[in-house]
C-alpha cells in the first residue's frame, strides 16, 4: 500500500457564500436599515479585535457572478468558534437578509513528508506557525475552490509512493514560485469534513493572475493526470469602511 504522508494542521476555516435578499431590504424602512447595517459593522470590529490579537482572521468579499452576493471567509482555532461566528450573523438584523447559499468546511495544513520518530514532539518552526496560523491578506480579490485527486483504474493519487507524490509536488510549487508577489494562497485540508478534499483560496492584486497561474499549473502533472476541481467563486475585497455604500440603496 501507498504509504500516507503526515499533516500539520492550524486553524479551522469556514468559506460562506451568502445572497442578499434585496426586494425585501428595498422594501425595509430606512431606520432599520441604518440599524442593521450598524450592528453588522459591529461584528466586523469584533472580528478584527480578534484578528489583531492573532487568534483568528476574517475578510469578506463581493462575489462576481450569480453563485451568491457575499463570500466570508473565516479562520478560527475551533470549529465551535466557527459555528458560533456563523450564529452570531444569522442572529444579527441584517442576517434576516442574508440567505445561505454555499459552504466549505477545512483545517489549515501543511504537508510533512519527512516526519519525526513516533513519540517525538516535532518543534514547529515559526515560519510554519505563520503557515498554518494565516492572516488572510486583504488584497483586492479573491478566488476560491475545492479541489480532489482522481482514484481512476490507471491514475490513482493514492496508490502512487510517496517519493512519486512528493515529486510531483515539488515540480508543482515550482511553478507557484513564478508568482511570487502577484498571487498568495491557503491550502486547507477538508478529507473528511467536507464533500472535496481539499479548498484553495488565492489572493491577487489583479484577477487576471487567477486565470494565469490556474492555467499554467493544469501542465503539471499532478494536476492534468491526477487533479479535480469544483466551481470557482471569485470576489472583491469588502472593507468595513465600504460596508454602508454596499448596501445603500
Amino acid at each position: 500500500m501507498a504509504e500516507a504522508v503526515v499533516t500539520v494542521d492550524g486553524w479551522s476555516s469556514l468559506h460562506d457564500t451568502r445572497t442578499f435578499d434585496w426586494p425585501s431590504w428595498k422594501m425595509t424602512p430606512e431606520q432599520e436599515r441604518t440599524q442593521a447595517i450598524e450592528e453588522f459593522q459591529g461584528l466586523l470590529t469584533k472580528w478584527e479585535a480578534v484578528e489583531e490579537e492573532k487568534n483568528g482572521s476574517h475578510s469578506v468579499y463581493k462575489v462576481v457572478g450569480n453563485k451568491a452576493d457575499l463570500m466570508f471567509f473565516f479562520l478560527r482555532p475551533t470549529m465551535e468558534e466557527l459555528e458560533e461566528i456563523k450564529r452570531d450573523i444569522n442572529k444579527s438584523k441584517i442576517g434576516d437578509y442574508l440567505i445561505p447559499g454555499y459552504s466549505y468546511v477545512s483545517i489549515v495544513e501543511k504537508t510533512m513528508h519527512n516526519p519525526m520518530a513516533e513519540g517525538k514532539d516535532r518543534e514547529i518552526d515559526p515560519r510554519l506557525e505563520a503557515l498554518l496560523k494565516p492572516i488572510i491578506p486583504k488584497w483586492e480579490h479573491a478566488c476560491f475552490y475545492p479541489m480532489a485527486r482522481r482514484r481512476w483504474k490507471d491514475a490513482n493519487w493514492f496508490e502512487i509512493s510517496k517519493e512519486e507524490r512528493t515529486q510531483l509536488l515539488y515540480a508543482h510549487g515550482m511553478t507557484g514560485r513564478k508568482y511570487a508577489g502577484k498571487v498568495k494562497e491557503i491550502i486547507t485540508g477538508s478529507i473528511g469534513l467536507d464533500e472535496w478534499e481539499w479548498g484553495v483560496t488565492l489572493f491577487a492584486h489583479d484577477p487576471l493572475q487567477f486565470k494565469k497561474i490556474v492555467y499554467e499549473m493544469r501542465f503539471d502533472e499532478v494536476t492534468s493526470k491526477y487533479g479535480e476541481f469544483g466551481d470557482f467563486i471569485v470576489g472583491n475585497y469588502l472593507p468595513k469602511e465600504d460596508v454602508a455604500t454596499y448596501f445603500e440603496l
